[in-house]
């Protein structure tokens, strides 16, 4: 099975991608110059730690190195000093579960080595599979391997749990020199947090006075370690770890030529000023000039945009406050988000009934649909240097849907009267302003660098590090569903004008565009969103052509999906290692058949969300709204939704195909019932909203709705 799968991603790349622009591109990464390397690891130490006159070695070795934020997450929510050292040693994100606390005790040998015991219980019991890879690749090129403290020798252990050079603490080191690889374990800042018990569930033990003092020695040892260094010994630094119950951006430091005034970033994150943990091991193996395995997802850190260090200490701060911010704040935003939509639904159901308040039913309707793309507009404005972090970005989004809906109001309006017409716009006007700005946002984002969603509330944060660049799940919803409704919304008026073709035609171009950036690595870098972004926009298509939708054109959809994703991730697979994203991680690991573990992460995450108190009422209410808006029309919602389509017949071709690539998406990506309650979130308000403009006196096609249930196609 394994083989006939990785037979297909290569017979598929065969067919997609032009073998002699790929021809010589190189499978493993090569070793580069040979030089002395040191990691030294402060697991917990966090860039507001770190001052000229509190950490003067540290502020030293900053001015000395480009500097970055470290995400040190792995699998579970906090990453304990266990877990970071041997995602060091492995070079993938790597835990041990129940057993996460403090780095195991290493037993010293006479002749000096350094051994852990039953290191194999790693892989056979945690399936902890690539622990030791890091030494084994220093071994395997003839080098050898010193550590420092018992992380270190987590980290630099091979693949029997040895290490060349073992000794305790930096005091006891005779010759810094002995071996071309060194890592050192200063724990001053989570040894409290460690001591009797389990760090994950340990509380945060030190007053602001003793982090200081811990802090402080933690910088003593620093300074001890890189004086005693070569001089021409790279250096990187990092806070391997959290502490207690406190998941933050951890410092990275990189000292090697030519990295002083810098920031510190990697293509695995895709950002200038942000590195993850295994991108650790990949670095420290090719300064050594030990080639990089292939199973290392890491890659090698890269100091690019300058900066002043006061300046980049400062925005790495911010950094950090928008982090915590959006991870603490998330829940709460998503809960209330959910409170809206289904008292949304239940007041429009009672009002509507009755054809009561229909203006502020209408108003609500915008409002709601504008809430989503103002998560990353207020990201334009630096709402994480105020003093009221929370408050501030709260405001902002607020202020943002506010100012959305006015314009939603506005644009048709001014546009109306520019054209000679009495009336203040048309039935689609409203919801095709929000649903443009949408699109427009997201795609200028994508091409961007996704700087808007990146720490935004429906986006995503370093500190949680599931994502760190491209589109996520929540944003392709918003993004398929806007780019539908919007092209339909455009499409209406040229079928209506008897260009039903060029209708069509814009229909598939710009969702193309749209999926096409979604799906390509680097911009988007999307897997799952292809696959169900493809049948959204084809569905759509066929039905603003006047065909109809069956199950077998459907299933052929998502198949057709499925293939072009693979495509794009062959071509991906094709290029350095170095340079991949994660969809040629994936192909490499349908190749060598390592991939199930991914799928059956992926899988439980998506199956765990349909459980989640803060999405499924957003399916629920939406989806019994729909429903009844549909069937019983005349009773439930006065006809809202038939008269909508009868206004605006191909509103209807948007909101099919949108409903589509959310389910399909719903069942192929990690967040589950996230991206079809996002999309719900979205298209229902703002087609609701073209309803209740067509039931107003005075709309601009103003004849009364005929209020029968909706004929549906198979």
């Amino acid at each position: 099975m394994r083989r006939a799968l990785g037979a297909l991603v290569i017979l598929l790349g065969l067919v997609t991608a032009p073998a002699a622009a790929w021809a010589d591109t190189p499978l493993r990464r090569e070793a580069n110059a040979a030089g002395q390397v040191a990691l030294i690891g402060v697991p917990g130490l966090h860039w507001d730690d770190v001052s000229a006159a509190g950490t003067p070695n540290l502020w030293r070795l900053a001015g000395q190195s480009a500097i970055g934020s470290l995400s040190v997450r792995t699998v579970g929510r906090t990453t304990c000093p266990y877990d970071g050292w041997l995602t060091v040693s492995a070079g993938v994100r790597t835990a041990v579960g129940s057993k996460c606390g403090p780095p195991p005790a290493v037993e010293q040998r006479p002749d000096g080595k350094g051994l852990i015991p039953d290191f194999d219980w790693l892989w056979t019991v945690r399936d902890a599979t690539y622990a030791g890879t890091l030494g084994t690749a220093v071994h395997s090129a003839g080098q050898c391997t010193m550590a420092v403290g018992p992380g270190a020798a987590l980290a630099l252990a091979d693949r029997t749990g040895t290490v060349d050079r073992y000794v305790p603490s930096p005091d006891k080191v005779a010759d810094w020199s002995a071996c071309r690889v060194v890592a050192v374990d200063v724990d001053d800042l989570i040894r409290p947090y460690i001591e009797g018990e389990r760090l994950s569930e340990a509380p945060d033990k030190l007053s602001p006075e003793q982090r200081r003092a811990a802090v402080k020695a933690a910088d003593a040892k620093v300074g001890a370690v890189t004086a005693a260094l070569a001089p021409g010994t790279a250096i990187a630094l990092a806070g391997l770890s959290d502490h207690g119950a406190d998941p933050r951006l951890r410092v990275a430091m990189w000292r090697a030529p030519g990295t002083a005034g810098r920031f510190l970033g990697a293509m695995s994150t895709h950002r200038d000023d942000m590195v993850i943990l295994p991108d650790v091991t990949a670095t420290l193996l090719q300064q050594a000039g030990v080639a990089v395995p292939a199973t290392v997802i890491g890659v090698t850190w890269d100091a690019s945009r300058p900066t002043a260090l006061a300046d980049g200490v400062t925005a790495l701060r911010h950094a950090d406050v928008a982090g915590q911010t959006i991870r603490g704040l998330g829940g709460v935003f998503f809960t209330s988000v959910a409170v809206l939509q289904v008292l949304f639904y239940v007041i429009a159901f009672l009002l509507l009934r009755r054809r009561r308040a229909l203006g502020g039913v209408r108003l609500a309707a915008l409002a709601l649909g504008s809430l989503p793309v103002s998560t990353y507009l207020v990201n334009l404005t630096p709402w994480d240097r105020s003093p009221v972090p929370v408050l501030t970005l709260l405001g902002g989004v607020v202020a943002g849907a506010a100012a959305l809906t006015a314009l939603a109001f506005a644009v048709p309006a001014l546009w109306a009267r520019l054209r000679g017409r009495a009336e203040g716009g048309t039935v689609l006007g409203p919801p095709t302003v929000i649903a443009g700005v949408t699109a427009a946002v997201l795609v200028a984002d994508l091409l961007t660098g996704t700087r808007l969603q990146f720490n935004s509330l429906m986006g995503y944060t370093g500190v949680v590090g599931a994502r760190y660049s491209g589109l996520g799940n929540i944003p392709f919803a918003l993004l398929a569903t806007s780019v539908l409704l919007l092209t339909t919304a455009v499409a209406d008026g040229l079928v209506r004008a008897g260009h039903r073709k060029v209708a069509v035609a814009l229909v598939a171009g710009l969702g193309g565009f749209a999926m096409l950036l979604d799906g390509w690595p680097g911009v988007g870098s999307d897997f799952g969103g292809v696959i169900a972004f493809v049948p959204g926009i084809a569905v759509t298509a066929l039905l603003v052509a006047g065909k109809r939708v069956s199950i077998v054109k459907l299933g052929a959809f998502c198949v057709a999906g499925g293939v072009l994703v693979m495509g794009i991730a062959y071509l991906d697979y094709l290029r350095p290692t170095a340079s991949q994203s994660h969809l040629g991680r994936f192909v490499g690991q349908v190749v060598d058949g390592t991939f199930w573990p991914v799928i059956n992460r992926k899988l439980g995450a998506m199956l765990s969300t349909l459980l989640s108190p803060n999405l499924m009422p957003i399916v629920i209410a939406a989806f019994a709204f729909l429903v009844f808006a549909l069937l019983r029309p005349g009773t439930a919602s006065a006809g809202v939704l038939p008269v909508a389509f009868e206004r605006a017949p191909m509103l209807r071709a948007g909101l099919i195909g949108a409903l589509v690539s959310g389910v399909v998406g719903m069942l192929v990506n990690d967040s589950g019932a996230a991206v079809l309650s996002m999309a719900l979130a979205l298209a229902v308000p703002l087609v609701l909203s073209a309803g209740i403009r067509a039931l107003t006196p005075g709309s601009p096609e103003g004849t009364a709705p005929v209020l029968r249930p909706l004929a549906t196609e198979a």
